[in-house]
């Protein structure tokens, strides 16, 4: 009888604070959280899973030594990633990152990874940027692949020492020297001999990834490998 009344009032609710889909707009369905089911199925997936050597790969191995490089979808502007990301970076969703980070967790597990890695860590805010913002979306994201790799989330071993600017409509170049030296291991032996995967909300030039690990690398960790929600190409 009480699930049958919470039922009821749930989509009493509904009716009144109809609830929409953050990529498309459309009204989610009954047991849809956040993104419809249509838009998980049809946004535009990189598949960069069953290809090693794909486009992120070839773009940081060069400057890192990576293991694996992983993107759940692929950035185009204008779109409906794009349309989501803004939802989960700045009008306070972290569930959007919990969410695509249990979905590509579970594509990740089916094809052989849950036993690739030995933690996950997600690139670090700022504290100040932390503040403001609330969470940290790659640590929402990594939060999801964690629950359904069953791999543990670590999250306070590498920090970011400086607030930088946004690194959007940044060159290269300027990317870099942008995080170039702002991120710092506080606690090696936590990684030590660990197979690590580095986790970022989108990656573009590859420069905060690449800042990252180098941090990571030095301080003994086995491998590398990252992911991210979106690759831009």
């Amino acid at each position: 009888m009480t699930s049958t009344i919470t039922g009821l009032f749930t989509d009493f609710v509904s009716l009144i604070y109809p609830r929409f889909c953050l990529a498309c707009q459309d009204g989610l369905a009954k047991g849809e959280e956040v993104i419809c089911s249509r838009c998980i199925l049809e946004l535009p997936r990189t598949d960069f899973h069953i290809r090693k050597e794909n486009p992120m790969y070839q773009r940081i191995f060069g400057r890192l030594p990576i293991q694996y490089a992983l993107a759940f979808y692929h950035f185009q502007k204008g779109g409906r990633v794009q349309r989501l990301l803004h939802e989960f970076k700045y009008n306070n969703h972290p569930e959007i990152g919990q969410v695509l980070g249990r979905v590509y967790g579970f594509e990740l597990h089916k094809s052989g990874y849950g036993s690739e890695f030995d933690a996950i860590l997600p690139v670090p805010l700022h504290p100040v940027k932390l503040r403001r913002r609330r969470y940290n979306q790659s640590e929402e994201f990594a939060s999801g692949l964690s629950e359904s790799l069953h791999i543990p989330c670590i999250s306070k071993v590498l920090l970011r020492t400086e607030s930088t600017e946004t690194q959007t409509r940044k060159s290269k170049l300027l990317r870099w020297q942008n995080v170039n030296e702002v991120f710092r291991v506080v606690d090696p032996e936590a990684i030590k001999n660990l197979r690590l995967l580095l986790v970022d909300d989108v990656i573009t030039t590859g420069s905060t990834i690449e800042a990252c690990g180098i941090e990571l690398l030095k301080a003994g960790c086995l491998s590398l490998s990252v992911a991210s929600i979106a690759y831009t190409d």
